[in-house]
């Protein structure tokens, strides 16, 4: 039975994070809106639609009331260390995260991590059938959230739900040693759109259904049968891909700011004026290929390929899940290394690496991409890669070069960048060889054709583009598509 919801909102966001840090740096603690690509993306749509946002605050056992910022409703759900340590970081981050990650890890299986799992997605559930009106547009997102959907179907089946999935989708012969593959695939197959960066991820998911349940799919279409048990009717379900792009204008904007300009040059001041800097940006994950960009990096200094006294490189390295054993072992592989190439290569005028494990505000991210020549992503696997197309938005010029790995989701998009493998640290080596001597002519044809691919296909057309699918699958509900593909 569907509650009295009249005076709820028609349009929901349910996210495991709410969308504010708070600041503490002075006696009254303020909540001010992350600078997050979603946030930008999705806030204008919530203020449109007096919409709300369901979400952890970031610290545990806090019960904090729903409060307004920037025209959002936020609703912050209490989450205890316990259940941080079970679902987030646990279930979330050391099952679901390397599994979906090509196992460059192994992944844990543990009972009591998945039992965590169930009873966070279903708080967040509740929360949202609870804030959500008559026939709201209830818009669930990543991994940490698979369940949601299913449970919110069977609490508000008069709800449209769509999911959003931001990191890779595994293929069924990885995603079959999941103890609990039937139940998360059932938790995403209670939307009525599930979308993906890669249209190889919503393949995947495709295949893992057929697999898993023998079912048929017709195009992205998924007809998913009744289960009383859980109380869900039968409907159908779509997957299919919807890359995720960055604010490209607000980039662009930064970059042209004369005060970041005039950080940009004394970044390279600071750093000596190299006459080739080369930039590295990532969260310390071991999916990033870290260590496999340092090894490439330090043998072509050996090897005498490229001119130690021209070229620096600056790697940084944003602190990331470090009460997780397998990221603490990461910082010490990759500390290890930037001592490795600094200790052999250095002098005392000169420091080929320079090496940050800190965060940095927008700012100064912007002038650290005008000040790079060569952007480094090597990702070993990645849902899309938002690093590389920040670095190609600030990059008004039309020079410099983005080396990107293949295994990213952006690789489909930014195709004019110099792709890599970043296991093959000999075609690694080439790559940035290719970056460093490539001509400021060809730096520009590259450069230029993807700006145009980012300028017409930014954040809020990914939004657009999501929320116009769902609502017209909402719409056609009297004809399914399944129908419509027949």
């Amino acid at each position: 039975m569907v509650p009295d919801t009249a005076s709820g909102c028609d349009f929901v966001v349910v996210a495991n994070r709410l969308p504010v840090d708070r600041d503490t740096s002075s006696p009254d603690p303020q909540w001010r809106t992350s600078p997050g690509g979603l946030v930008t993306a999705l806030q204008p749509v919530m203020q449109a639609q007096a919409g709300a946002w369901i979400g952890w605050a970031g610290t545990p056992d806090e019960d904090i009331d729903p409060f307004d910022i920037d025209g959002m409703h936020l609703v912050p759900l209490r989450l205890s260390a316990d259940e941080i340590e079970l679902y987030y970081e646990g279930f979330s981050n050391a099952t679901l995260w390397p599994l979906f990650h090509d196992v460059i890890v192994p992944p844990e299986f543990h009972r009591a991590w998945w039992d965590a799992y169930i009873r966070v997605n279903r708080r967040f559930a509740e929360a949202a059938a609870d804030v959500a009106a008559r026939g709201a547009t209830v818009w669930v997102h990543d991994y940490q959230l698979m369940l949601v959907p299913e449970m919110l179907r069977a609490l508000r089946p008069d709800v449209s739900i769509g999911f959003f999935n931001h990191i890779p989708f595994p293929p069924w012969e990885i995603f079959a040693q999941l103890p609990w593959r039937t139940r998360i695939l059932r938790g995403l197959l209670g939307a009525d759109l599930i979308g993906f960066q890669r249209p190889t991820d919503a393949s995947n998911f495709r295949r893992c259904v057929r697999m898993n349940f023998g079912w048929t799919t017709k195009a992205n279409a998924i007809r998913v049968p009744e289960d009383p048990e859980v109380g869900t009717a039968e409907h159908v379900a779509e997957a299919k891909a919807f890359p995720i792009s960055i604010d490209t204008s607000a980039l662009d904007a930064l970059s042209h700011d004369p005060a970041i300009v005039a950080r940009a040059a004394q970044i390279r001041a600071e750093l000596g004026d190299p006459e080739v800097l080369i930039l590295g940006v990532d969260r310390l994950d071991y999916t990033k290929g870290i260590r496999h960009r340092l090894k490439a990096y330090g043998e072509l200094l050996a090897d005498g390929l490229i001119d130690r006294e021209k070229v620096t490189l600056v790697q940084i390295a944003t602190p990331s899940r470090e009460r997780i054993d397998q990221y603490q072992h990461i910082r010490t592989e990759v500390e290890l290394a930037v001592g490795r190439i600094n200790g052999e290569f250095s002098d005392l005028g000169y420091q080929p690496l320079h090496y940050f494990h800190q965060s940095y505000p927008r700012d100064e991210m912007t002038a650290l991409y005008l000040a790079a020549d060569i952007m480094l992503v090597t990702s070993l696997r990645d849902g899309m890669n938002l690093v590389a197309k920040e670095y190609v938005a600030c990059r008004p010029s039309g020079t410099g070069v983005l080396v990107l790995s293949e295994f990213t989701g952006a690789a489909d998009q930014l195709t004019q960048a110099v792709m890599v493998n970043p296991h093959d640290i000999s075609g690694l080596k080439a790559g940035i060889v290719r970056a460093v001597t490539m001509d400021e002519k060809e730096q520009r044809r590259r450069m230029r054709a993807m700006r145009r691919k980012l300028q017409g296909d930014d954040v809020q057309t990914w939004s657009r583009r999501f929320l116009q699918d769902l609502h017209a699958l909402d719409s056609d509900k009297g004809i399914s598509s399944w129908e419509k593909t027949a």
